[in-house]
């Protein structure tokens, strides 16, 4: 019902304001496409500021952080976005304003979105591991390079690799950078160059572009293509602030194509400053190790042992003279003693030998069968008796004897 006033019966301002308030908070929630003009984020709430698309129109707006963090991508100032928001109204000011309940990516944002949920999955199955970049050759026989026809990024890739390396090989493989069938056409023209066994290397390249026009090379298949390729790819998509997911599966992510040829190739000039430099630093080191040698080799030589070697075989052979001399002397005064014992020992033998004995006079009685006889009942009638140069064979006549004094 509409409010009865006239210029003699005016409503209060507050009363305004409450059915303002009022009807407003009849209003559901609703959809809202806007852009972010500002956004003030503080602990647990944050305040934003949302523009319309056209017109200069702006709004404030609220939600808690949760719901900004629930956000398929990150919301920043300048984003497009969809909210799902109530509009309050706060009578103290008359301040209208946005209770955010949801809030999306719209436009380019939702593409962002869409790119960032597929790069999760991907990289949850292993397709970003680090462990599975292949390294690039030094020196690729052949560089396989698959751009679009004239365009800007192959004249920089061919003239910029030529410049660093004169000697280097193209095979070159026009496809589509552009459009629906563009990721096909790459795929194709991969697989041609991996099957040809020409080519040690392959270079994707395209020149910058909107996130639109570089989407074909986020495209699933592409990625699970140059992921499953045997020979290393350089992925040289748009700019440095362009980052397609190529980028992230190759095994080498150029930030231009002009970057990818310096990655690609060596600068002859630099190897070859690189070749000098080494066999100069090769040079010093063997001057400086013969210069070290000589020297120890002078200081050994200068050392009298070296000076006059025959000096060590004089000495040695002096000490070997010395050492056989003590040795005979020691054997000759070893054997003059052994002698002088042997002498001692034969004249004690000699001495209580029974044929020293004997030569004194004395004689040895012997029964037949060689016993001694020592007493008077031993004698038998015939014996033998031992002299000193013989023996007698006696008969006994007759025996006497005789007592020990």
């Amino acid at each position: 019902m509409a409010l009865q006033t006239s210029a003699d019966s005016p409503a209060p301002l507050r009363q305004i304001s409450t059915l303002i308030g009022q009807y407003v908070g009849r209003l559901g929630a609703v959809w809202v496409e806007a852009e972010v003009a500002s956004l003030n984020r503080r602990p647990g709430k944050c305040f934003l500021v949302l523009r319309d698309l056209r017109a200069t129109l702006s709004i404030q707006a609220t939600c808690h952080v949760s719901i900004l963090d629930a956000a398929p991508a990150p919301i920043t100032p300048g984003a497009r976005v969809v909210v799902h928001a109530k509009p309050t109204f706060y009578e103290p000011n008359g301040q209208l304003s946005l209770e955010i309940r949801e809030i999306r990516p719209a436009g380019e944002g939702e593409l962002l979105a869409q790119l960032e949920r597929r790069k999760q999955l991907l990289a949850a199955e292993g397709l970003f591991d680090a462990r599975l970049k292949k390294p690039l050759p030094l020196l690729p026989r052949a560089v396989g390079l698959i751009t679009g026809r004239d365009s800007d990024a192959e004249k920089d890739v061919l003239q910029n690799s030529r410049l660093r390396w004169p000697a280097v090989r193209f095979e070159v493989r026009h496809a589509l950078m552009q459009g629906a069938d563009s990721s096909r056409a790459v795929i194709v023209a991969l697989r041609e160059l991996e099957a040809g066994g020409h080519v040690d290397v392959i270079v994707v390249a395209r020149g910058g572009g909107s996130i639109e026009s570089l989407l074909p090379f986020s495209d699933e298949a592409l990625v699970r293509a140059v992921h499953a390729c045997s020979l290393p790819v350089v992925s040289a998509i748009g700019h440095e602030a362009d980052s397609p997911i190529l980028d992230l599966v190759a095994d080498v992510r150029a930030s231009t194509p002009t970057d990818a040829a310096k990655r690609i190739v060596p600068d002859v000039r630099q190897e070859l400053h690189g070749v000098a430099s080494m066999r100069e630093r090769a040079m010093m080191a063997v001057q400086f190790i013969l210069a070290r040698e000589s020297h120890h080799f002078a200081q050994l030589r200068s050392r009298p042992v070296l000076a006059n070697p025959v000096t060590v075989v004089d000495v040695q052979q002096s000490i070997v003279r010395d050492a056989i001399a003590q040795a005979r002397r020691d054997v000759l005064h070893r054997l003059d003693r052994e002698a002088d014992a042997v002498g001692h020992n034969l004249a004690r033998v000699r001495s209580l030998s029974p044929l020293a004995t004997l030569e004194r006079g004395y004689a040895v009685a012997q029964r037949p069968d060689g016993s001694v006889i020592t007493t008077l009942d031993q004698v038998p009638e015939e014996f033998g008796v031992r002299l000193s140069d013989g023996s007698v064979d006696v008969r006994t006549v007759s025996t006497k004897e005789i007592p020990h004094a």
